[in-house]
């Protein structure tokens, strides 16, 4: 079998139980060199917590497996298309490979796509449907956040 079958099947198994067990439909496993370092399912009605998505479970165990928020050479494995919320952190965590075994238009018969949340990120900011706004806060009184921050950082 093809291995990135071999992880898609398992994604797809690790949704499956977690479906049967009362929790959405989704898997997802972070393989690095072949191998999984870590897997994840959609824990958000167990938790209570609307980021406790299958592939963000994975990336935060592949980062503490790893020692590192950077995922470089990790493979994101997902039983559903990506989200724009997990998409967006694991392009901030360095992955450039995934791979999903059910679509947006699979899912949508069961009210499980997020088609509807990409068109509306496609849409310049200010014709979204949230408020979205840059209200800047100086404090005359101290350096700027981020060049507090810089200047706090340990270099080695």
């Amino acid at each position: 079998m093809d291995q990135e079958k071999q992880f898609l099947r398992q994604a797809v198994a690790l949704a499956r139980a977690n479906g049967q067990k009362g929790g959405r439909p989704f898997g997802a496993v972070a393989v690095r060199n072949g191998e999984v370092i870590a897997e994840g399912v959609n824990r958000m009605l167990e938790t209570g917590d609307p980021t406790s998505h299958a592939e963000l479970n994975a990336l935060r165990t592949a980062a503490q497996h790893l020692g590192s928020p950077r995922l470089d050479g990790v493979a994101i494995y997902a039983s559903g298309q990506p989200c724009p919320m997990y998409l967006a952190a694991m392009r901030m965590a360095g992955i450039t490979e995934i791979a999903y075994a059910h679509s947006n238009a699979d899912a949508e018969p069961y009210g499980l796509s997020t088609a509807q949340i990409y068109a509306e990120l496609a849409k310049p900011l200010d014709e979204q449907a949230m408020r979205f706004r840059h209200v800047p806060v100086v404090d005359t009184q101290a350096a700027s956040l981020y060049a507090e921050w810089q200047q706090g950082m340990k270099h080695d």
